[in-house]
């Protein structure tokens, strides 16, 4: 925003603006653009069904992916990968294939998706990658991950479970990669990962347990 400016009386002392008036300014703004960029995002995804409507809508996909770049380069300075991450983060919209194939199909097993959940806890360098089928089956993978850099995080799948009420199915663990956390909040968190994938989640109001 352009600011006229008033000369004062003898020229030659001109003060210099405060920096931290400025810097503060500036934070306050990019603040303002971070909530409305993430509230655009929040109300293309809203009625997307965790992602299953959007894979027949390239349009809309399009429309969501350009709000999460814009939400991204806003965040670009940020530093997605400390103590916050920790949290029981809840699906609310991706384009990952696998987890989308799982949620549509589920009837064909009996069952239907309830919560897609990624629980971090970053001083364990642990990730959980999970399925629910209420009211007692699950689905997860364990993860060991580790910090990258103050937006990436490594990981490698070391096993995997399908567990029922009164059984359990052991699978082998099955790769590894990486995602970057490209917003992070008290609220949600918005991530990319290595195979072009994207993720939205919000924290959810429990904490997951094996």
């Amino acid at each position: 925003m352009a600011a006229s400016l008033l000369l004062p009386a003898i020229p030659y002392k001109l003060q210099k603006p405060n920096q931290s008036q400025t810097h503060k300014i500036t934070c306050s703004s990019v603040t303002t653009q971070s909530q409305f960029a993430k509230q655009e995002l929040l109300n293309l995804i809203s009625d997307q069904d965790r992602g299953l409507k959007t894979q027949a809508n390239p349009t809309k996909r399009a429309a969501i992916v350009k709000a999460v770049d814009d939400l991204a380069a806003l965040g670009s300075d940020t530093v997605t990968t400390g103590a916050s991450l920790s949290a029981t983060w809840r699906l609310l919209w991706t384009t990952e294939k696998e987890q989308l194939f799982i949620i549509e199909k589920s009837y064909l097993f009996g069952t239907q998706t309830g919560d897609v959940l990624q629980v971090i806890d970053v001083d364990r360098k642990l990730l959980n990658n999970v399925i629910t089928f209420p009211p007692d089956g699950v689905f997860f993978v364990r993860s060991d991950l580790e910090i990258a850099s103050k937006q990436r995080v490594n990981f490698r799948f070391t096993s995997a479970v399908l567990r029922g009420k009164n059984w359990e199915f052991p699978l082998p663990p099955f790769g590894q990669g990486w995602f970057e956390n490209v917003y992070l909040d008290d609220e949600i968190r918005v991530a990319k990962d290595i195979r072009g994938d994207y993720l939205v989640v919000d924290r959810a109001p429990y904490a997951w347990k094996e």
